[in-house]
């Protein structure tokens, strides 16, 4: 019931400006989130790629409902490319898109839109030597979504995908894309979904995670897992094994923030790491649905607000 609330708290412009005028918001943010500007970011990709670990950039904005905000959003990756690339850091630095936020949801030919904003970011990303994943969002885009990824593909065979192992059809989607050359994030989901497509329960979605990571662990793709569940990533690490899978051929994905020094203890132990690292000033709904999905989030978010001025 809490993680229900606080997935349509995500969407409330009344708590969202609440939140964001607080004195203690950026005190409490930082913690999720690299900064608001580029590079702010970049010099946090610099400090985790010092650490032995990877990054994947995602510059905060979803539904982007205007043209200009979608190549806004545009700009502004190929600016982030430019600064990493300039830093030396492209080649440990990839780029997660949303495609709700370079014009999907554009009314007309929002999905075209959409598409050539997507081929534009993978073409600087692939100039600079580095990689494009396609963010997964709610239910309702995962064919149109899947749809871009498989013409993107065409050009840029290395543009990674996103499933989200809480929707009924992703072990079917799995099968599909562990292909020689696939690369696949498998995430539990963090959208509030209905319970015609989407496991409710907590044990059920653990369960269709292992079922989707079974499949890719035992497919020619690069899986790339992406959970801070100590058990999920102990059950990964024994179907690598199982699989004859070489460390390389697939890595952990963490978010930004959460258990950072597991992030260290796996990439000591010669395991890829990549850190998830959101950055920019639409920051809100991302947040929510942090503390949606652990109440141990929500308690240190709770604190802050009680104990920083």
């Amino acid at each position: 019931m809490l993680r229900r609330s606080l997935l349509m708290l995500s969407r409330s412009d009344n708590v969202k400006h609440l939140v964001s005028s607080m004195p203690v918001s950026n005190g409490v943010v930082s913690r999720f989130v690299a900064g608001e500007t580029v590079s702010q970011a970049v010099d946090a990709t610099e400090r985790l790629v010092a650490a032995g670990l990877l990054v994947s950039l995602d510059h905060l904005g979803e539904d982007i409902l205007e043209r200009s905000q979608a190549q806004a959003t545009v700009d502004a990756y190929l600016t982030a490319l430019t600064k990493l690339t300039d830093r030396g850091l492209a080649p440990g630095a990839e780029i997660s898109v949303k495609l709700s936020a370079v014009g999907q949801a554009l009314p007309g030919d929002g999905q075209r839109i959409a598409l050539d904003n997507a081929r534009q970011i993978c073409q600087a990303a692939s100039n600079a030597g580095t990689t494009v994943t396609l963010d997964m969002e709610d239910h309702t885009t995962t064919d149109s979504t899947l749809g871009t990824l498989r013409e993107l593909r065409l050009d840029f065979p290395s543009t990674g995908a996103v499933v989200q192992a809480y929707l009924h059809r992703t072990e079917q989607d799995c099968r599909d894309l562990a292909y020689d050359g696939s690369r696949v994030r498998l995430c539990k989901g963090a959208y509030k979904e209905p319970e015609s497509v989407a496991y409710q329960d907590k044990h059920e979605v653990n369960l269709s995670y292992v079922r989707c990571l079974k499949v890719l662990m035992a497919g020619q793709g690069y899986p790339m897992i992406a959970s801070h569940d100590p058990k999920l990533i102990e059950i990964a690490g024994a179907l690598a094994t199982r699989n004859q899978r070489e460390k390389g051929t697939y890595e952990y994905q963490m978010l930004y923030g959460i258990r950072p020094e597991e992030q260290k203890r796996l990439a000591a132990r010669g395991d890829r790491v990549r850190v998830y690292m959101p950055y920019g000033d639409e920051w809100y709904g991302y947040l929510m649905r942090r503390l949606a999905e652990r109440p141990a989030n929500l308690t240190f978010f709770a604190r802050s607000l009680m104990t920083k001025s």
